[in-house]
C-alpha cells in the first residue's frame, strides 16, 4: 500500500515537564533540547526514530500526526483525493497536510523510510506434553534493564463527525478499514498492522489514547510493573488481549489524562485480499480477556470538564 507506517504525533498539554518525566519513565528516549523550541520535549523509540513531540496546549489533545509514504506521487495522490472532498490542503515537496475537523487533528504525509526492526526470537515455552525449555528457568524471569517501545503502532481519536473524520482518513488520506464496531467506530491501517488509527464517536474531539509497541507480552508486564512502582495511580487496564487486533495490552495513564498503552502481538494484515473487516458490538469487540474495562477508560474522568472547557490539567 502506498502509505506504510506512522511517523511522529504531536501531544498537547498544559503541563509540558509533568507529561515528558512520565514519557521518559514509560521508556521512551529523551532527545536534546532545540534552541528553537526550549519548551517543547521530544522522543524517540528503538525502531521509529523520533515519533513523540510534547508541546504546550490549554487543554489535552493530539495537535498533529504524521504519515509516511514512499514517493512524492503519494502526495499528489492525496492532495487529489483532499480537493475531491472539499477539504484544503497545504503541500510542500515532501509532505502535504490537512485538517480533520471531526478530531481536530492535522494530518502530514510525508516521505518518510520504511522501519526496519532487528527480529526478536520467539520465546521457549513448555507445554503439556512439549517440553521445550529443560533445566533452565524462563528467559523473561531473568530480563534486566528497562522496557524500550519498540515504535509508535496506534492512536485512538474521538471524533464530533466519525463518519467524515472515517471518510477523511480513506477516501482523503489513504487507510483501510479493518474491522468496525457497529454504529461507533472504525479500526484503519495505513501499514500491515491490523490498525493504526481508531477513529471512535465522542461528545468532543480527544484523544483517548496513544498505543507502544514492546517485544512481547513480557515486556508489557514487565513494564506496566516498573510504572506502576514508582506510582500506582497511574494504572488503567491490564493486563488483558484484545479481541479486535488480538494484541495483549495494559494501559496507564499520564498527568494529563491521555492513556498510552504497551501491546504485543497485533494481527498483521499482508494480504488484503485475504482479510475481511468484521463488524463487532458488545462488550467482548474490546477484550477476550482480562479484566473488565474500568468506567474510567469507556468515558475518561475528564470528559466532562473537557466539554465545558473547565480542564486545567
Amino acid at each position: 500500500m502506498p502509505l506504510h507506517r506512522l511517523t511522529s504525533i504531536t501531544l498537547g498539554v498544559p503541563d509540558v515537564p509533568a507529561t515528558a518525566a512520565y514519557y521518559t519513565d514509560f521508556g521512551l528516549t529523551p532527545a536534546a533540547p532545540s534552541p528553537h523550541a526550549p519548551d517543547v520535549a521530544r522522543f524517540g523509540t528503538v525502531d521509529g526514530g523520533e515519533q513523540l513531540t510534547i508541546a504546550y496546549a490549554p487543554r489535552r489533545r493530539l495537535l498533529d500526526l504524521g504519515v509516511g509514504v514512499d514517493d512524492p506521487d503519494d502526495l499528489d495522490r492525496v492532495a487529489r483525493a483532499m480537493e475531491r472532498l472539499g477539504i484544503e490542503t497545504v503541500r510542500s515537496p515532501t509532505s502535504v497536510e490537512a485538517f480533520d475537523s471531526g478530531t481536530q487533528v492535522r494530518v502530514r504525509v510525508e516521505l518518510a523510510p520504511h522501519l526496519e526492526s532487528e527480529p526478536v526470537p520467539a520465546p521457549v515455552y513448555n507445554a503439556p506434553g512439549a517440553i521445550a525449555r529443560e533445566n533452565a528457568r524462563a528467559e523473561a524471569v531473568v530480563r534486566e534493564g528497562r522496557v524500550r517501545p519498540r515504535k509508535l503502532g496506534h492512536v485512538v481519536l474521538g471524533s464530533t463527525d466519525q463518519e467524515a473524520s472515517q471518510r477523511f482518513f480513506t477516501e482523503g488520506i489513504g487507510f483501510k478499514v479493518s474491522d468496525l464496531v457497529k454504529d461507533a467506530a472504525a479500526f484503519l491501517r495505513c501499514s500491515t498492522d491490523h490498525h493504526n488509527l481508531l477513529v471512535q464517536k465522542a461528545p468532543i474531539n480527544l484523544l483517548h489514547h496513544t498505543s507502544w509497541q514492546v517485544d512481547d507480552v513480557d515486556e508489557v508486564g514487565r513494564g506496566a510493573a516498573a510504572m506502576l512502582e514508582q506510582d500506582p495511580e497511574r494504572h488503567v487496564w491490564g493486563l488483558g488481549r484484545h479481541t479486535i487486533g488480538s494484541n495483549f495490552f495494559w494501559y496507564l495513564k499520564d498527568p494529563a489524562g491521555n492513556f498510552s498503552e504497551y501491546y504485543s502481538d497485533i494481527d498483521c494484515i499482508v494480504d488484503d485480499a485475504l482479510w475481511k473487516p468484521g463488524v463487532w458490538e458488545g462488550m467482548r469487540a474490546l477484550y477476550q480477556w482480562g479484566p473488565p474495562p474500568p468506567p474510567s477508560f469507556l468515558a475518561p474522568e475528564d470528559l466532562a470538564a473537557l466539554m465545558t472547557g473547565s480542564h486545567s490539567a
